[in-house]
Protein backbone atom coordinates (compact mmCIF):
# COMPACT_ATOMS: atom_id res chain seq x y z
CA UNK A 1 0.00 0.00 0.00
CA UNK A 2 0.75 3.21 -0.33
CA UNK A 3 -0.20 6.44 1.60
CA UNK A 4 -0.40 9.90 0.53
CA UNK A 5 -0.65 12.71 2.96
CA UNK A 6 -0.42 16.42 2.12
CA UNK A 7 -1.24 17.52 5.86
CA UNK A 8 -4.18 20.17 7.31
CA UNK A 9 -2.86 23.79 5.23
CA UNK A 10 -5.59 25.90 4.09
CA UNK A 11 -4.36 25.85 0.00
CA UNK A 12 -5.01 22.70 -1.94
CA UNK A 13 -2.13 20.80 -2.62
CA UNK A 14 -3.79 19.15 -6.13
CA UNK A 15 -0.35 18.77 -8.05
CA UNK A 16 0.30 15.70 -6.06
CA UNK A 17 -3.25 14.96 -5.80
CA UNK A 18 -3.89 14.20 -8.78
CA UNK A 19 -0.32 13.06 -9.99
CA UNK A 20 -0.61 10.06 -7.63
CA UNK A 21 -4.12 9.44 -8.79
CA UNK A 22 -2.86 9.83 -12.58
CA UNK A 23 -0.51 7.23 -11.83
CA UNK A 24 -2.40 4.35 -10.21
CA UNK A 25 -5.11 5.26 -13.03
CA UNK A 26 -2.23 4.79 -15.41
CA UNK A 27 -1.13 1.52 -13.73
CA UNK A 28 2.12 2.60 -12.72
CA UNK A 29 1.16 2.44 -9.36
CA UNK A 30 0.13 -1.42 -9.11
CA UNK A 31 -0.04 -0.91 -4.80
CA UNK A 32 -3.72 0.03 -3.35
CA UNK A 33 -3.30 3.93 -2.44
CA UNK A 34 -4.87 5.71 0.88
CA UNK A 35 -4.68 9.52 -0.03
CA UNK A 36 -5.41 11.95 2.95
CA UNK A 37 -6.20 15.04 0.32
CA UNK A 38 -6.81 18.40 2.87
CA UNK A 39 -7.82 20.95 1.06
CA UNK A 40 -6.90 20.13 -2.07
CA UNK A 41 -9.77 20.68 -5.16
CA UNK A 42 -9.41 17.94 -7.39
CA UNK A 43 -10.94 14.02 -6.08
CA UNK A 44 -9.43 11.30 -6.54
CA UNK A 45 -10.90 8.89 -8.99
CA UNK A 46 -8.50 5.67 -8.49
CA UNK A 47 -7.38 5.78 -4.96
CA UNK A 48 -9.17 5.77 -1.43
CA UNK A 49 -9.03 8.91 0.14
CA UNK A 50 -10.35 11.31 2.83
CA UNK A 51 -10.06 14.89 3.56
CA UNK A 52 -9.03 14.33 7.50
CA UNK A 53 -7.50 11.34 8.51
CA UNK A 54 -7.62 10.92 12.25
CA UNK A 55 -3.75 10.72 13.95
CA UNK A 56 -4.30 7.26 14.92
CA UNK A 57 -5.49 6.68 11.57
CA UNK A 58 -2.73 7.93 10.04
CA UNK A 59 0.04 6.32 12.21
CA UNK A 60 -1.38 2.61 11.11
CA UNK A 61 -1.72 4.05 7.50
CA UNK A 62 1.95 4.90 7.77
CA UNK A 63 2.58 1.27 9.63
CA UNK A 64 1.08 -0.32 6.61
CA UNK A 65 2.22 0.98 3.75
CA UNK A 66 4.74 0.22 1.45
CA UNK A 67 5.76 3.66 0.51
CA UNK A 68 5.28 6.79 2.48
CA UNK A 69 4.71 10.09 0.17
CA UNK A 70 4.08 13.48 2.15
CA UNK A 71 4.15 17.51 1.59
CA UNK A 72 6.90 18.41 2.91
CA UNK A 73 5.65 19.73 6.32
CA UNK A 74 8.22 18.50 8.89
CA UNK A 75 5.35 16.49 11.13
CA UNK A 76 4.40 14.34 8.28
CA UNK A 77 7.38 13.27 7.15
CA UNK A 78 9.14 12.97 10.96
CA UNK A 79 6.38 10.70 12.04
CA UNK A 80 7.37 7.94 8.83
CA UNK A 81 10.67 8.28 10.19
CA UNK A 82 10.25 7.72 13.56
CA UNK A 83 8.51 4.68 12.46
CA UNK A 84 11.31 3.48 10.27
CA UNK A 85 9.88 4.25 7.02
CA UNK A 86 11.87 6.28 4.31
CA UNK A 87 9.30 8.95 3.40
CA UNK A 88 9.06 10.83 -0.74
CA UNK A 89 8.71 14.41 0.33
CA UNK A 90 6.99 16.57 -2.27
CA UNK A 91 7.48 20.05 -1.01
CA UNK A 92 4.59 22.31 -1.66
CA UNK A 93 5.68 25.45 -3.86
CA UNK A 94 4.87 28.70 -3.59
CA UNK A 95 4.53 29.09 -7.32
CA UNK A 96 1.76 26.65 -7.91
CA UNK A 97 -0.02 28.57 -4.71
CA UNK A 98 0.37 25.52 -2.92
CA UNK A 99 1.52 27.93 0.66
CA UNK A 100 2.32 31.04 1.35
CA UNK A 101 6.19 30.98 0.27
CA UNK A 102 8.91 27.98 -0.28
CA UNK A 103 10.00 27.24 3.24
CA UNK A 104 9.15 23.36 2.56
CA UNK A 105 11.47 23.90 -0.45
CA UNK A 106 14.32 24.79 1.74
CA UNK A 107 13.48 22.83 4.94
CA UNK A 108 13.16 19.86 2.73
CA UNK A 109 16.49 20.01 1.12
CA UNK A 110 18.08 20.83 4.23
CA UNK A 111 17.38 17.64 5.56
CA UNK A 112 17.87 15.66 2.64
CA UNK A 113 21.20 17.15 2.10
CA UNK A 114 22.52 16.72 5.61
CA UNK A 115 20.69 13.79 6.96
CA UNK A 116 20.10 11.94 3.73
CA UNK A 117 17.10 10.57 5.28
CA UNK A 118 14.20 11.63 2.77
CA UNK A 119 13.44 11.21 -0.90
CA UNK A 120 12.69 14.98 -2.06
CA UNK A 121 10.89 15.69 -4.93
CA UNK A 122 10.58 19.06 -6.26
CA UNK A 123 9.85 18.42 -10.01
CA UNK A 124 6.63 16.49 -10.12
CA UNK A 125 7.32 14.65 -13.58
CA UNK A 126 10.22 12.98 -11.37
CA UNK A 127 7.70 11.17 -9.06
CA UNK A 128 6.95 8.24 -11.41
CA UNK A 129 10.84 6.74 -11.47
CA UNK A 130 10.87 7.60 -7.80
CA UNK A 131 7.94 5.16 -6.94
CA UNK A 132 9.00 2.68 -9.52
CA UNK A 133 12.70 2.27 -7.95
CA UNK A 134 11.48 3.21 -4.68
CA UNK A 135 13.19 0.15 -3.23
CA UNK A 136 16.79 0.46 -4.92
CA UNK A 137 16.75 4.07 -4.24
CA UNK A 138 16.33 3.29 0.02
CA UNK A 139 18.82 0.39 -0.65
CA UNK A 140 21.18 3.23 -1.92
CA UNK A 141 20.76 5.50 0.69
CA UNK A 142 23.42 5.04 3.55
CA UNK A 143 21.56 6.75 6.55
CA UNK A 144 21.23 5.34 10.25
CA UNK A 145 17.35 6.43 10.99
CA UNK A 146 16.34 3.26 12.46
CA UNK A 147 19.53 3.18 14.85
CA UNK A 148 20.53 6.98 15.43
CA UNK A 149 17.07 8.28 16.36
CA UNK A 150 18.23 11.03 19.13
CA UNK A 151 21.44 11.75 16.62
CA UNK A 152 18.84 12.41 13.96
CA UNK A 153 16.64 14.07 16.00
CA UNK A 154 19.25 16.67 17.27
CA UNK A 155 20.69 17.31 13.87
CA UNK A 156 17.19 18.12 12.84
CA UNK A 157 16.84 20.37 15.75
CA UNK A 158 20.26 22.07 14.06
CA UNK A 159 18.70 22.95 10.95
CA UNK A 160 15.24 24.43 12.45
CA UNK A 161 17.05 26.60 14.30
CA UNK A 162 19.45 27.70 11.31
CA UNK A 163 16.20 28.33 8.68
Amino acid sequence: MIFVTVGTHEQPFNRLVQTIDELKRDGVITDNVIMQTGFSTYEPKYCQWDKLIPYGQMIKNVENARIVITHGGPASFIMPLQLGKTPIVVPRQHQFNEHVNDHQVEFARNVAERMGTIITIEDISKLRDVIENYNQIVENMKHGMNSNNQKFCEELEKIIDGI
